[in-house]
Parts: structure tokens; C-alpha cells; sequence
């Protein structure tokens, strides 16, 4: 079992930025997947960015150029550096992990978080 936690979540005015965080335990294999997902009041589930433990990352569209995933290994550290955020930005915001290789959009995420909450005015 994988325990995450976000945090960082929180209000910003249109156009601020904000840097999420996922704090895990560490890994027990060395090849693993991690995601960040949102769902906004009445909106299904949607994932946003996933990199996997060989560096490569994926984004979906409404985050392409604004934000940026990472992952400090040392600390069993998931970030998302939001930039430019707009209204539509706001959400409860997830993170995931599981082991083995990402399939994005199509990953099967083992553990999630309980959740961080963006609201952008």
C-alpha cells in the first residue's frame, strides 16, 4: 500500500501560479507511474499530467504550457507547478501512483490521495 498526501492547494486570483505536492512513501519496485487528476464541481474525473520513473512526462491539453509535473525521488516528492491559472482551473486536484510503466490516459493508478483544493478567482 502507497499512501500519498497533496498539498499546496489553494485560492489564487486569475493568472497566479501555485505548486502542488504529493508526499508518498517510497517506492518498493523501481518502475512506477505517477499522475495528477482534477474533477470541478460536476465534471467527471479528468487526468492532467503523468511521468513515469523514466522521466517521461505526459499532459493533457488544458495543461500543456502551463504546467509542469516532477518528481524528486530523493524525497518521495510529486510536484505540479501550475502557472497562469484561470477560473476554469479551479478543482479538487488528485494525485496517483502505481508500479510498472504509464499508459497515458490509460494507466490503471493503484493508490490516489485524498485530494487538494485549487480555486482560481
Amino acid at each position: 500500500h502507497v499512501q500519498l498526501v497533496e498539498s499546496g492547494g489553494g485560492s489564487v486570483q486569475a493568472g497566479g501560479s501555485l505548486r502542488l505536492s504529493c508526499a508518498h512513501w517510497k517506492f518498493s519496485s523501481g518502475s512506477y507511474c505517477m499522475g495528477w487528476f482534477r474533477q470541478a464541481p460536476g465534471k467527471e474525473l479528468e487526468e492532467i499530467a503523468s511521468i513515469g520513473s523514466d522521466g517521461v512526462t505526459n499532459y493533457a491539453d488544458p495543461a500543456k504550457g502551463r504546467f509542469t509535473i516532477s518528481h524528486d525521488d530523493d524525497a518521495n516528492r510529486l510536484y505540479l507547478q501550475m502557472r497562469s491559472l484561470t477560473p476554469e482551473d479551479t478543482a479538487m486536484y488528485y494525485c496517483a501512483a502505481t508500479g510498472g510503466p504509464c499508459s497515458w490516459l490509460g494507466t490503471d493508478y493503484a493508490f490516489r490521495g485524498q485530494g487538494t483544493q485549487v480555486t482560481v478567482s
